[in-house]
C-alpha cells in the first residue's frame, strides 16, 4: 500500500517538566526579546504563576509588561485593549501565560501589532502580511492545545461568533509545559479543559486531512488523556497525572495543527455563541453522538481508539466518552444546558457554516446537524 504524500513541520519547541516555568527568561533572551508583553488573566495572576514567570524574565535582565485584561473566550475587545497597551510600552516579544484564552488573545494582539488592521482581517489561513513578533506560550491548563498551534480563536465582540485566525508565522517559537502550573486550577476548569483535549484527540484521528504523523499525535494524546483524566479529578495534586494531561493536550494540539477538527466543534460553537455553553461542555456533550454518526465510515479507526481504553468498537468508544463527560460533572443533554428545543433548526443552520464542518470525515448537512442536536437534547 502506498502512503499519501504529506508535509510536516514542527514549528514550536516543547520544554516539558515540573519547574520549567523558571526557564522562561532564558528562552526569551535566547530568542532575542528585550521588552516583553506578558498576556495573562486575573485567575492565573492570583494563583502566582504570572508573577513566577515575570520573575524569571526579570532575572534574565529583560523588561516585562503585564496585560491581564483577558476573560474566558477572548473577544476582539480584549485584543484591541491589549494592542493599545502593547503600543504604549513598545514591546518586541510576546508571552501568553495562562489558559487557551490568554494564549489566543496573545496571538491576536501579535497579529495586529505586527500587521495592523483588525482581527477580522486575519480570519482564515495565512492572512498575515508580515512576520509576527516571536512568542512563547506557557499553558496553565490542559485543554485547548493552543500552545502548539498557529491558530487563534477570537470571538467578535458584537456577534459572539468565533473567528479562526491561523498563520504559520503565528506559531509560538517555544512552549513551556510545566505541570506544576496546572495544580491550582479549580476542578471545574480541570474538567472542562480535559474534556476539550479528549475531544481534540478523538476528532483529529479521523478528519479528512489526517495523515500518519497527525494520527500518531492523536493516538498518544488519547492514551495519555483517557488514562489520566479521572486520576487528575480524583487526585488533583497528583503531579504525574497533571503531567500526562498537559502533555496529552499539547500533542492533541499538534494533531489539530496537522489535521484540523470536525463536526463536534461545528456543533459546539453555536451553543457557546447563543447560550454561553462552556466550550468543553459543548464538545464533550456532542462528541459521542459524532462518533456514532461517523462510525458508518470510520469504524476501523474508532476500533483502534476503543482498544486503547479496553473497549471493542465505536459504540464502546462513544460510551467511554460519555463516561468521561459524566465524570467531569458536565451536563449530558442540551436540555440541561437550557437550550431551547425550538431553536435547534437555527443552531443547525449555524453549525453547517462553521469552518471545521468541512473536515469531518462523513459529510454533514443542515438536516444531519439538526438530527445530531435532537439526539443530544
Amino acid at each position: 500500500m502506498s502512503l499519501p504524500s504529506l508535509e510536516f513541520e514542527l514549528r514550536t519547541r516543547i520544554v516539558f517538566g515540573p519547574g520549567r516555568i523558571d526557564c522562561l527568561g532564558d528562552l526569551v533572551r535566547e530568542f532575542g526579546g528585550t521588552r516583553v508583553l506578558v498576556v495573562s488573566d486575573p485567575g492565573v495572576v492570583a494563583a502566582g504563576h504570572t508573577e513566577r514567570g515575570i520573575r524569571s524574565i526579570d532575572r534574565a535582565g529583560i523588561s516585562a509588561f503585564l496585560f491581564d485584561g483577558v476573560d474566558e473566550n477572548p473577544t476582539t475587545a480584549h485584543v484591541r485593549r491589549g494592542v493599545e497597551f502593547a503600543q504604549e510600552v513598545d514591546i518586541d516579544f510576546v508571552v501568553g501565560l495562562g489558559g487557551g484564552s490568554a494564549m489566543d488573545c496573545a496571538k491576536g494582539i501579535n497579529f495586529i501589532i505586527s500587521c495592523g488592521g483588525e482581527m477580522k482581517d486575519y480570519q482564515g489561513v495565512d492572512r498575515a502580511t508580515a512576520d509576527l513578533l516571536p512568542m512563547i506560550s506557557v499553558p496553565t491548563t490542559s485543554g485547548t492545545g493552543s500552545e502548539t498551534q498557529s491558530f487563534a480563536l477570537i470571538a467578535d465582540e458584537h456577534t459572539h461568533q468565533k473567528m479562526a485566525c491561523g498563520d504559520k508565522r503565528a506559531a509560538c517559537r517555544a512552549t513551556i509545559l510545566d505541570p506544576e502550573t496546572t495544580i491550582s486550577q479549580p476542578e471545574s476548569v480541570t474538567a472542562a479543559t480535559g474534556v476539550d483535549a479528549i475531544t481534540h484527540a478523538v476528532e483529529t484521528y479521523v478528519t479528512k486531512p489526517r495523515n500518519s504523523i497527525s494520527q500518531a499525535f492523536s493516538r498518544e494524546a488519547w492514551r495519555l488523556l483517557e488514562s489520566n483524566f479521572e486520576r487528575v479529578l480524583d487526585e488533583p495534586n497528583n503531579l504525574d497525572a497533571r503531567a500526562g494531561m498537559q502533555l496529552g493536550a499539547s500533542l492533541a494540539g499538534l494533531a489539530i495543527e496537522n489535521s484540523m477538527l470536525g463536526a463536534a466543534h461545528s456543533c459546539a460553537n453555536p451553543l457557546t455563541a447563543n447560550y454561553g455553553v462552556v466550550h468543553g461542555g459543548a464538545v464533550g456533550l456532542m462528541i459521542p453522538h459524532i462518533v456514532r454518526y461517523n462510525a458508518a465510515e470510520m469504524e476501523s479507526e474508532y476500533r483502534e481508539f476503543a482498544a486503547i481504553c479496553g473497549r471493542d468498537d465505536s459504540e464502546g468508544l462513544a460510551a467511554r466518552l460519555d463516561e468521561l463527560r459524566a465524570r467531569s460533572g458536565l451536563p449530558g443533554t442540551l436540555r440541561e444546558w437550557n437550550v431551547d428545543r425550538e431553536r435547534l433548526p437555527e443552531l443547525a443552520e449555524q453549525a453547517v457554516t462553521q469552518w471545521t464542518a468541512q473536515f469531518n470525515p462523513r459529510s454533514v448537512d443542515v438536516a444531519d446537524f439538526l438530527n445530531l442536536y435532537q439526539t443530544a437534547f
